[in-house]
Formats: C-alpha cells, structure tokens, sequence
C-alpha cells in the first residue's frame, strides 16, 4: 500500500449521504464506460485502471466515485499524489475537494483549465495557495504523415539503458516542479522507471551511450496514446532532430491508436514549435497545480 493512503480508506464511508464510494475493482467496467465517455479528457485514469486496476499502489492514491440518488455514477477521481477527475457535478467537485484536502500524499491536481478552477474554489476556501500553477497547452494529432527524412535510430529502451531513462526523467522532473524524484522518493522512482521499459513504454534514440532522445508512453488505450517525458539532449536541439523523431513515433504509435497526445507548458515556445512541425494541433487548455504538502 501506498505510504498515506491507509488515512484515505476512512473516508470512504460519507457521513452526510451515499454519494462518495471508494472504488473497487468490481466496479472496473462501470467506471471505464462513465470514463469512455469522453476519452480525450479521461485517459490517464482509463490507462491505469486498464494497466494497475482500481486498487493499486501503482496508481498512488485510491479512486472513488460519485453517485446521484438512483445510484448512477456523476463523476470519478483519482485521490493521491496526482489527483484528477472526471466530472459535470458541482458536489461532486466539493466531495472531491474535500478528499484531497484529507490525503496526506496530496502533490498535484491536473484537469481541463476551467474545471480545476472550479476544483480549487472548493480546494482552497481557509487554505494556502497553490505552491505552483502551470498552464498546459493538450496537443493531439490523430492521422500519420508521409515523410521522405531520415529516420531516426528510435527503439523501444532495454533493461541496461534503465539508469539513462533514469538520470533524464529526474532531470525533466526538477525541469518541469522543481522537485528532484531522486531527492525524495528515490527507490520507488527507480521502480517505476524501470517498470515502464519492461512495459516496452519507453521510446529512446541512443548515441555514444548518451539518450539523445526519449519519450514515454504513459497510457497506450486503442482511442488515445498519450506521451509524456519528451527529452531531446541539448546538443540535438534547434536543428529539427526533435521534430523528426516526434513525427516517426507518431506514425509509429497510430498503428495502433487513433489519437496520440501530449502535453506542455503554455510558455515552452521550443516544443510547441517541435510539435507543431511534427504535425500536433492544439486541442485544449490544461492546468496542472502542484500543492504545499500537508
């Protein structure tokens, strides 16, 4: 079990209404029909629960939903170190609020920009503000493009390039919150690094024993691929190395997905430039807030 999620388990039990549930894996194809609804903006939880399940200390936190009087799911979040939602509920916002305000391993809230707006109207009321918040720019691109460039030696990373994936994915960490993985979780970061190249998740370009690229495939549904720890190695940017690798995963990855996605700062006008070359569009603003620790 994930360190603090114990405390969650005691509020799974409303004491004002049977409304809030604690989700168990016997409700697994309920939620991911309610999530399916719209999969653009629900597919990291439908990506972990197809991956880890409902109950799970690889999710790092506990997923609950949301029931009206008839018993019918209005919303489901994932309550923990990155807590997201899927919801159109009012009450469901402030229930969930009100449990990420009661987990002690609270670290980020991520959503569409205008509902976890709403979430933190409710989050914050008598609390500090947030210690960061970063607005993100959803791209996507959904058909493969014809290219006559060179491709780029990209394959899937092994177990003996695991320490390289580590070393970047630290530093894009301590890049994007200012908080290095290695610093405060260092053995249970390795674990899940390593884990995601046994996945066949990591996507790497290798020269001379250095990553010159990489990136990680966080969820992989057949509706949406979506792609996070984008890294091109400092001597390979600004020459189109990037977008050429960006491009080739891309059709790699729509062989067997309609939709591949990633997200970046809304300030970040060299990747932005990188994927759009590569032929992203922007399909939504996002907004991730990372909170003082409790």
């Amino acid at each position: 079990m994930q360190p603090g999620t114990e405390n969650l388990r005691s509020l799974a039990v409303p004491s004002m209404a049977q409304s809030i549930q604690s989700l168990r894996n016997r409700h697994k194809t309920e939620v991911l029909d309610f999530l399916s609804a719209r999969p653009l903006h629900t597919f990291i939880m439908t990506g972990w629960i197809r991956d880890n399940g409902l109950t799970s200390p690889l999710n790092r936190g506990m997923f609950y939903g949301y029931r009206n009087q008839q018993g019918h799911l209005q919303g489901v979040a994932l309550i923990g170190h990155v807590t997201l939602f899927a919801t159109d509920s009012e009450d469901a916002l402030s229930e969930f609020s009100r449990l990420t305000q009661d987990c002690p391993t609270a670290n980020a809230v991520m959503g569409e920009e205008n509902k976890v707006a709403r979430f933190l109207a409710y989050y914050t009321a008598g609390r500090p503000a947030p210690r960061l918040v970063c607005r993100e720019l959803l791209f996507e691109r959904r058909s493969k493009q014809p290219s006559d460039e060179p491709l780029p030696n990209l394959r899937l990373a092994t177990r003996a390039e695991v320490e390289l994936v580590i070393k970047v994915h630290a530093e894009r960490a301590v890049e994007e919150t200012g908080v290095n993985p290695l610093d405060v979780d260092p053995v249970r970061f390795r674990q899940r690094c390593t884990r995601r190249v046994d996945q066949e998740r990591v996507w790497v370009a290798v020269e001379d024993n250095r990553l010159v690229f990489k990136a990680d495939v966080i969820c992989d549904l057949p509706e949406v691929t979506y792609l996070e720890g984008v890294y091109v190695s400092p001597e390979r940017r600004g020459n189109g190395f990037g977008t050429r690798c960006m491009r080739h995963l891309t059709n790699l990855l729509l062989s067997r997905s309609k939709s591949v996605c990633l997200s970046i700062k809304e300030h970040n006008s060299a990747a932005k430039a990188c994927y759009q070359r590569a032929g992203y569009q922007v399909r939504d603003y996002y907004q991730t807030v990372f909170l003082h620790r409790n």
